[in-house]
């Protein structure tokens, strides 16, 4: 009856954290609100933020204008970004028809495929309530929704380098040796993120290897068996970029402006405090405190607590870490350090080290529950940290991303370019859109490429054009030298305009 009692007693003591954090009820509540936040974060759909129309204009001009292999970006410009994620776009829409779908589709796939990896790794290695807090971290921070249904590659890039990453961690945890197999998945995988997003991959997986590599360098494990390596070889990263190589000269040799925009500006251009810059070092880190609270709270509280447990030796601490968590810590912090460094910074290139960050959460995590002393406290930590993540997330998204956008008229310019195209159609009219920095105009009125104002004005004094749509503040002025025009009702809301948004329509 002893052992009886005891079990009862124990049962009995379970704390509500422990409880929140081991229903199947939690998990369907936080799988539920990550497939909601994953869908609605960026409504009202458009195209004017994060470089948005970039990737878009891509896939258009592919099937607008036949441009496959080098696309080209308003003002006869050489497109910036690698044709993989734009070829996937156009297929789509070939089948759709719908240019909103093909355009974030392939994000909100990824983003869906990573969570589930995310989460069934976690849960395998770590524990059912390690693999739930390693998914709300995931969906549930200031992150993760925007990037969802964002038209940018940032999300299929974390996706392949999770891939990459995974496959290294489980050849780690089961001290497995590399086959040929796994050198062609490793091939494959970082050939498509070269397509992604160019050579940016490298930066967030190399540095962790060669740091894991040189931790771990002819040492045994503390179990006296060989560890296992996390390099499969050179020929597997070497060989995809030689593949990128043949498109990058391609290019140069066949596009005028491919050397200087692509990669000049591009690829180059990273390293230098021109774009997006400068930013100091801790940029990222200190976005990271805010965009993945609380979870890089509760990460900083879990790291500080073990730091305290072995305070009398950190050292040792440190050494008795596993090759299988000390690889998660090489592959998030690498990445973190490495991008950092370079001058040219943007929050969204960062992204793919969240999904390391928190499996890195889920082994602390599981470590403290482990200990009898801190167990139960760090339970009910935990459930906090949730529950706080519902309530910032569901204020971010809910009401600061939707509400907002609705009520500020975020996209007025699309409403504004589905009128005029609605009316050009009805009317049969020829249009032009006026030069401008919108480059998601253009996609707007399904134009390809904007019109200089003298010409403007010479083709339509010419009567080959009955309609222009041109900026607010140039429009009153360019009229004068337009014979028989008048101004159309059709504009932007006073919203736009008052923020130097604003368009207006030009008729006969």
């Amino acid at each position: 009856m002893q052992p009886a009692a005891t079990t009862v007693a124990n049962e009995q003591s379970v704390g509500w954290g422990r409880m929140l954090l081991e229903s199947r009820w939690t998990l369907w509540v936080v799988s539920l609100l990550t497939i909601v936040f994953f869908s609605i974060a960026n409504l009202p759909w458009q195209l004017n933020e994060y470089s948005q129309e970039r990737q878009a204009l891509a896939s258009f001009g592919m099937i607008k204008e036949g441009r496959w292999l080098y696309q080209q970006a308003p003002r006869d410009r050489e497109a910036t970004k690698p044709p993989l994620i734009p070829w996937i776009s156009a297929g789509l829409y070939a089948v759709t028809r719908s240019w909103d779908f093909a355009w974030r589709f392939p994000s909100a796939v990824a983003a869906i495929w990573l969570t589930i990896l995310l989460f069934r790794a976690a849960t395998n290695a770590f524990g059912a309530a390690a693999g739930l807090l390693a998914l709300s971290a995931f969906s549930l921070n200031n992150l993760s929704p925007r990037m969802a249904t964002l038209v940018r590659t940032d999300m299929p890039l974390a996706l392949v380098t999770f891939l990459i990453a995974l496959l290294i961690w489980r050849k780690i945890q089961n001290q497995e040796e590399w086959e040929r197999r796994d050198r062609w998945m490793i091939f494959v995988l970082v050939l498509v993120g070269l397509f992604l997003k160019g050579p940016i991959i490298y930066a967030f997986l190399l540095s962790g290897v060669a740091a894991y590599q040189w931790r771990w360098r002819m040492r045994p494990s503390r179990t006296g068996v060989s560890v296992p390596s996390a390099w499969c070889g050179w020929w597997p990263w070497l060989a995809p970029f030689g593949i990128f190589l043949v498109w990058v000269i391609g290019g140069i040799l066949s596009q005028p402006g491919f050397y200087q925009q692509v990669v000049i500006h591009e690829f180059l251009g990273r390293f230098s405090s021109v774009e997006q810059g400068p930013h100091p070092p801790y940029y990222y880190v200190a976005h990271l405190m805010q965009k993945f609270a609380p979870w890089s709270e509760l990460l900083l509280v879990l790291t500080a607590l073990s730091i305290w447990i072995y305070r009398g030796s950190v050292r040792g601490a440190f050494r008795k870490i596993s090759p299988p968590t000390f690889w998660l810590i090489c592959w998030s912090l690498g990445g973190l350090i490495v991008i950092s460094f370079i001058p040219s910074k943007r929050i969204d290139r960062i992204y793919p080290v969240l999904p390391p960050l928190c499996l890195v959460l889920a082994a602390q995590v599981s470590q403290t529950f482990s200990n009898p002393r801190t167990r139960e406290r760090f339970f009910r930590w935990s459930a906090v940290a949730l529950l706080l993540s519902i309530l910032l997330t569901s204020h971010y998204v809910i009401y600061k991303k939707v509400f907002l956008g609705y009520r500020d008229h975020r996209d007025g310019l699309s409403t504004f370019g589905r009128e005029v195209r609605h009316e050009a159609q009805t009317k049969g009219w020829r249009y032009e859109i006026v030069e401008s920095h919108d480059g998601g105009m253009l996609l707007y009125l399904e134009k390809t490429h904007f019109i200089q104002p003298d010409r403007a004005v010479a083709e339509w004094n010419r009567g080959n054009l009955d309609a222009l749509v041109i900026r607010t503040q140039e429009g009153l002025e360019l009229m004068r030298n337009l014979s028989g025009a008048v101004l159309s009702p059709i504009q932007t809301d006073a919203v736009r305009a008052d923020r130097g948004r604003g368009y207006i329509l030009i008729v006969r």
